[in-house]
């Protein structure tokens, strides 16, 4: 399926061949994220070429590979990675990604290089492992260091939160959350969230959060310029704000108040490679299982964008193939 004029369209094309260097996929399940929404919606900040197949998540099987392939063989069960060039080390720059720059999961066959996959962790389904790519490590990278003693506070219940939520509960660290939803907020505590403060009745929940803590070690931000200042006022002296969203309008940063609480303010682009390779460790390890909201059927894909927009959601959206 593509994108054009800001909608969804199937479309039949040719089963591609691997080249030198590269594996072909059959694909078994892909995600959804919020970038992948803007750009099937034509709001995403860069042009994307009319009859682009998004999404920049998904999981599936070795169906064959080019010359010269070392790291799979046929059958193995992969799971691609976000940025497919950042293989180790600090983040280079934006590279071509998938669902913009290049063809993206939601097919039935992908071709892709051998470096930009990771093998699923063993206890995972294809649906579980297609959520894995841009959530689960963006909120890895955003807990890296949270350890016991520490509290981290998490907004909402989008995938990226759900996962740090989960992460930061492995590494022992106490947890806050915020939502609107009572329901929500039920499931939130069942994950081991601490406390769960409704924004609607406590728009000062910043304020609510230090009350509760003395302040957050860590913040991982979600809504961007429209959450920050109450992200701020949540934050402890010497913590850090991890940014990974800009999803909030409205807001402005008091950057006095932001200099006095000594913080950091530190940007997300997801991880790379061997970030994922140890994420995948810890799953394996804990035997952690990622949250989905719902799964959809592959010929349901539009149905799945419309429920990702407007549905009320806790955890990943994904569709089957």
């Amino acid at each position: 399926m593509g994108t054009g004029g800001g909608l969804i369209a199937s479309a039949e094309r040719p089963v591609p061949s691997p080249s030198a260097g590269e594996v072909l996929v059959q694909v078994k399940a892909s995600s959804l994220n919020a970038r992948d929404l803007l750009i099937v919606t034509g709001r995403y900040a860069l042009d994307v070429p009319p009859g682009r197949i998004p999404l920049s998540d998904g999981a599936g099987v070795v169906e064959a590979v080019g010359k010269g392939v070392s790291r799979f063989r046929i059958g193995d069960r992969v799971v691609g990675t976000f940025h497919p060039t950042w293989l180790y080390g600090p983040f280079p720059e934006w590279g071509q990604l998938r669902g913009t720059h290049r063809d993206g999961w939601l097919t039935e066959y992908l071709v892709l290089d051998e470096q930009s996959l990771v093998a699923v962790p063993a206890q995972l389904s294809f649906e579980e492992a297609a959520t894995l790519p841009c959530a689960a490590l963006t909120a890895w990278s955003a807990v890296s260091g949270v350890g016991p003693g520490d509290a981290l506070l998490v907004q909402g219940s989008g995938g990226v939160s759900v996962f740090a939520l989960q992460f930061a509960r492995l590494a022992g660290a106490r947890v806050l959350a915020t939502t609107s939803s009572d329901t929500k907020a039920q499931r939130l505590s069942a994950l081991g969230a601490s406390d769960v403060i409704d924004y609607t009745s406590t728009p000062e929940w910043g304020a609510r959060v230090r009350e509760l803590t003395g302040g957050a070690d860590r913040v991982v931000e979600i809504g961007g310029a429209g959450t920050l200042p109450q992200s701020i006022d949540a934050v402890a002296q010497g913590g850090q704000i991890a940014l990974v969203g800009n999803l909030a309008t409205g807001g402005d940063m008091d950057v006095t108040r932001f200099f006095r609480r000594a913080a950091t303010l530190r940007s997300i682009s997801v991880g790379s490679r061997s970030d994922f390779e140890r994420m995948n460790k810890a799953i394996g390890q804990h035997r952690l299982r990622p949250v989905i909201d719902r799964v959809f059927p592959f010929k349901e894909a539009p149905e799945a964008f419309a429920h990702f927009e407007k549905g009320p959601r806790f955890g990943k959206v994904v569709i089957s193939h």
